[in-house]
């Protein structure tokens, strides 16, 4: 009788604790406010680029982040928040979670992540009038080819690796390589699929024709490390929603 009752009260302490956890968690919090708080940056076109003449903000997290919020049947509140506080911000509970982060081990120590939707990914770009020269990666590695790069940065270590064969042109920052490109210094320069997309829009340039993609870094959203009901959520409402074709939607209405 006495073994029956230690187990009895064994269960009932862990439901009450099961029970404390899913109260304390971000989900029930979002859901008795009705609102959903999302740090995001505001500076990372055409993830999340703020207006500041509005205060609003658009772009690929602003659109994933808007569908996540409808579907918990709240509002969102978009907290501006910087790279260098990012993580801090989620931590310290300041929103619920972020929009796209690169996911690192630096990170992955103090925070969670959902499921990836989409990456990072390097690719070759010149301009339209050149690209003719161009087909994949070892029609750049040659003599007489120009690949720009920014001093310091990891596309100059990739354009190092890539690209032996080839003149390296290295710009100091704030220079980028594409500008030196555009201005007729280079031929080609590297850049991620995510700036590259931007540039595009903006630019006579384009990708390097038959290039695939490298150096995938997959991108998430951060939330607080501790609280599993929320991070369960997100990351089933990930997989329906990748299922249902969503983040193929917003990559195209934004050019990734």
């Amino acid at each position: 009788m006495k073994r029956i009752m230690r187990v009895a009260a064994a269960a009932v302490i862990g439901l009450a604790l099961s029970g404390a956890a899913q109260a304390q968690s971000a989900l029930n919090e979002i859901l008795d406010s009705g609102v959903m708080k999302v740090g995001t940056t505001g500076d990372w076109n055409p993830m999340t680029l703020r207006d500041p003449a509005t205060n609003s903000y658009k772009g690929f997290d602003i659109d994933v982040m808007t569908e996540l919020a409808s579907d918990l049947g709240v509002s969102v509140e978009f907290v501006p928040t910087d790279w260098k506080t990012l993580v801090n911000g989620v931590v310290a509970g300041q929103y619920h979670l972020t929009g796209s982060a690169s996911i690192s081990p630096a990170r992955m120590k103090v925070a969670g992540f959902s499921e990836s939707y989409i990456a990072v990914e390097i690719l070759p770009f010149t301009t339209e009038d050149k690209a003719g020269r161009f087909d994949g990666y070892g029609s750049i590695n040659q003599p007489g080819v120009t690949v720009a790069t920014t001093l310091g940065t990891t596309f100059e270590k990739l354009v190092r690796e890539w690209f032996p064969d080839a003149e390296i042109k290295v710009v100091e920052a704030p220079a980028r390589g594409f500008q030196e490109v555009l201005a007729g210094r280079a031929d080609v320069f590297i850049t991620s699929n995510i700036e590259g997309s931007t540039l595009e829009a903006k630019f006579p340039i384009v990708k390097v024709a038959n290039s695939e993609p490298r150096s995938p870094t997959p991108i998430a959203m951060l939330l607080p490390q501790d609280d599993q009901v929320w991070i369960n959520y997100v990351n089933n409402w990930v997989k329906v929603k990748q299922a249902q074709g969503f983040f193929d939607g917003v990559k195209a209405r934004w050019g990734l």
